[in-house]
């Protein structure tokens, strides 16, 4: 992990500085895309100039309206959701949300997902020269309506060639979110590395899908939605730890964070950040809380920073 450029920031406490793929962040806690609206949704519960990083809501070139409800269930330790990746769009974001995000000092990142290779592109590209925009994170779980509804994130070839049209397009720090529905997430993440990503995140939500006995129904209108939460947090922490071994690239860890000690369970496996997704429903001030506990627990072990902690895991045997 390179920490050369990070910012600037005066703290009397541990060093929570870190650096994703060139997006220099005050500490590794970033909020997860879709979870969190467009940022504005949740300033008055609490400083958004906290946080590592804002990631807005999937965005798409057109309006999207998502799937009819429901759309989503509560699951034993999680919640099954198949919002549909509603979102307003390039032209509304840019001329309703960005102006609010330009007034943070917080690195935002745009989330974005395209049908096709070329629309990813074209995102990108009418991104890049947007005052205000740290980063992009490339939704690759999305259906490629030209390979059949085949999701571009479990095809290495497709995940590679998404990378490479939005490498080609954009001079921004370019981070791709890894779906968890692979056989070996190691591979996708091997091929996005070699595409030109600049970091990875992973896990996206688990398929899964829940049907009241009641009526004999599936539970939401999709049929299958995507499981996050708690429940998937030891699938995520296994692929966060195979991944940052397989790739050089920094790892964002994503999956049923909810507490500091969730989050530093990810930072000493590897991750180099954090992402706090399902959390902020039950508690609008996890990702502040998180923060704090983080810096806690470096203090308590007597660590100058972060770079300490991160990727710090034992595999020795332990004494008898």
């Amino acid at each position: 992990m390179n920490l050369d450029n990070r910012p600037d920031t005066a703290s009397s406490g541990p060093d929570l500085r870190v650096n994703v793929g060139g997006i220099r962040m005050a500490n590794p806690v970033m909020t997860a895309s879709g979870t969190f609206g467009y940022g504005a949704e949740f300033r008055d519960f609490i400083d958004l100039n906290r946080l590592g990083a804002i990631i807005v809501k999937g965005l798409s070139l057109a309006p999207a309206r998502g799937n009819p409800p429901p759309r989503i269930v509560e699951t034993p330790c999680g919640m099954l959701n198949a919002i549909g990746l509603e979102n307003v769009g390039l032209e509304a974001f840019l001329s309703g949300k960005m102006p609010f995000l330009r007034t943070l000092s917080v690195p935002v990142i745009v989330n974005l997902y395209g049908r096709s290779v070329e629309e990813y592109a074209e995102l990108a590209g009418r991104l890049d020269d947007q005052e205000g925009i740290a980063g992009l994170e490339i939704n690759i779980s999305c259906p490629n309506v030209k390979a059949g509804g085949v999701a571009f994130g479990v095809d290495p070839d497709a995940a590679a060639q998404v990378v490479a049209a939005v490498r080609r397009n954009t001079r921004r720090p370019v981070m791709v979110k890894l779906s968890p529905n692979v056989t070996d997430i190691t591979v996708i993440a091997r091929r996005v590395e070699d595409a030109g990503a600049d970091a990875v995140s992973l896990i996206n939500t688990i398929t899964g899908m829940a049907v009241d006995i009641a009526t004999r129904r599936p539970r939401l209108a999709n049929v299958t939605g995507g499981l996050s939460g708690p429940a998937i947090r030891p699938v995520a922490l296994r692929m966060v730890w195979q991944v940052a071994c397989a790739v050089s690239l920094p790892v964002v860890g994503i999956g049923g964070i909810m507490t500091a000690e969730d989050a530093l369970e990810f930072l000493i496996a590897g991750a180099t950040a954090v992402q706090v997704g399902t959390a902020n429903f039950v508690n609008p001030s996890a990702t502040v809380a998180i923060i704090d506990g983080i810096a806690a627990y470096l203090k308590d072990h007597e660590m100058a920073g972060i770079e300490a902690l991160i990727g710090s895991l034992r595999l020795d045997p332990s004494p008898v």
